[in-house]
C-alpha cells in the first residue's frame, strides 16, 4: 500500500489509514508495556511482526520524552493527576503531546482529531471530551506558533 504523506491529510471515508493504524498500535505497545512495567522499547522489540516507522518513532518519541510529557499532561489536566487518569487516556496524551512536540509538520487538528477518535473508541464515555480538553491546553505549550 502506498503511503500517503506526512499525515497532513485523512483519506476518504471508510479507506484505511495507515496513520491512523500506526497512532493505534502505538497506542497498543504503550498500554503493554506499562501493564506489564516494561519499556515501551522492548515491548517494540519483542513484536512478532516489526512495527512501522511511524508506530516505532511514535512509540520511542514518547519513551525518551517520557519525563517532559507527563509533566506537561499534569499541569494542564486540570484536577487529574496521571495516575488516577485510565491508563489508555494517559497514552493517548503521551502520544498526541508527542507529537504536537516532535512532529511540527502534522497539523494541530489532525494530532488532536485522532487523539480523541482513539480515546472515544479504546477508553470511556467521556475520554473523548478529557483528552480534547487536556491537548487544547497543552497546544500553545508544546508546539511553537
Amino acid at each position: 500500500m502506498a503511503r500517503r504523506g506526512s499525515g497532513n491529510s485523512r483519506p476518504a471515508a471508510g479507506q484505511p489509514d495507515e496513520r491512523t493504524d500506526a497512532r493505534e498500535r502505538a497506542l497498543i505497545l504503550l498500554y503493554e508495556a506499562e501493564s506489564k512495567v516494561i519499556a515501551p522499547s522492548d515491548v517494540l522489540a519483542a513484536q512478532i511482526s516489526p512495527a512501522d516507522e511511524l508506530t516505532t518513532l511514535l512509540v520511542q518519541g514518547v519513551e525518551s520524552n517520557m519525563v517532559a510529557l507527563d509533566a506537561a499532561i499534569a499541569k494542564h489536566a486540570k484536577g487529574w493527576t496521571l495516575q488516577r487518569m485510565p491508563t489508555i487516556d494517559r497514552n493517548v496524551l503521551r502520544i498526541a503531546a508527542f507529537e504536537l512536540m516532535g512532529r511540527p509538520e502534522v497539523p494541530v487538528a489532525v494530532v488532536l482529531d485522532e487523539a480523541v477518535e482513539l480515546a472515544k473508541r479504546f477508553s470511556t464515555d467521556d475520554s473523548g471530551r478529557f483528552v480534547n480538553g487536556v491537548l487544547s491546553a497543552l497546544v500553545p505549550v508544546l508546539r511553537a506558533a
